[in-house]
């Protein structure tokens, strides 16, 4: 027991060390969404402006490579038509995307990494009518994510990314046939695509 407790002891204290020899950073970002979806059921939605705020921890490790985890409040979704009326499905997440970055040269680096996305509102407009669609929505969205950051020497940097939503946003829908009979359909192909724009500093 007491040699387990003093290996214990050792493997703390080398990923401390360890830990502490990282270049680590932190800041805030925010910048521009431009959102829609995608999938084998949408038929031509067209891109929604939106926007996205938070922060991020850079962990360098070496010239070369870093791991960047970020949590972010992001406000997607799409434009469409119904009838010749346009209607707008917005869906707000808090995604929590961890990026791997490498670094081309000093300054430009590329990165790629997952997300999970925890859905905070969901809401469709339509003329004077919004409808609270939250509770036919997946609360969860899982995705990938890939782009480019440019780092200015004074701190500040700006980037641009893609998010592609592997998890489909609607849940499966179940209809009642007559009492006690219920009948239960697939949740329709319908992802989220997101271009992000950002701006940030790391302090």
């Amino acid at each position: 027991m007491k040699k387990i407790t003093l290996t214990l002891l050792g493997l703390v204290a080398f990923s401390t060390s360890a830990l502490a020899q990282q270049e680590v950073k932190f800041g805030p970002k925010a910048g521009v969404n431009f959102a829609t979806v995608n999938g084998k059921d949408v038929d031509e939605a067209k891109m929604l402006t939106g926007f996205h705020v938070g922060a991020f921890a850079e962990i360098k490790f070496n010239d070369k490579f870093a791991i960047q985890p970020e949590v972010l409040y992001s406000a997607q979704g799409a434009k469409g038509k119904d009838e010749g009326v346009e209607v707008k499905t917005k869906y707000d997440y808090i995604n929590v995307p961890i990026m791997a970055k490498y670094y081309v040269t000093e300054n430009l680096a590329f990165e790629l990494g997952p997300y999970v996305g925890f859905l905070m509102k969901a809401e469709q407009e339509g003329g004077s009518v919004s409808i609270d669609i939250k509770d036919f929505s997946n609360s969860i969205d899982f995705g990938a994510g890939a782009g480019a950051s440019f780092n200015l020497d004074n701190g500040f940097f700006v980037g641009a990314r893609y998010n592609l939503g592997l998890t489909k946003i609607p849940k499966k829908a179940e209809m009642e046939l007559m009492p006690g009979v219920t009948m239960e359909s697939d949740a329709a192909d319908v992802k989220n695509g997101v271009i992000q724009v950002s701006v940030g500093y790391k302090f």
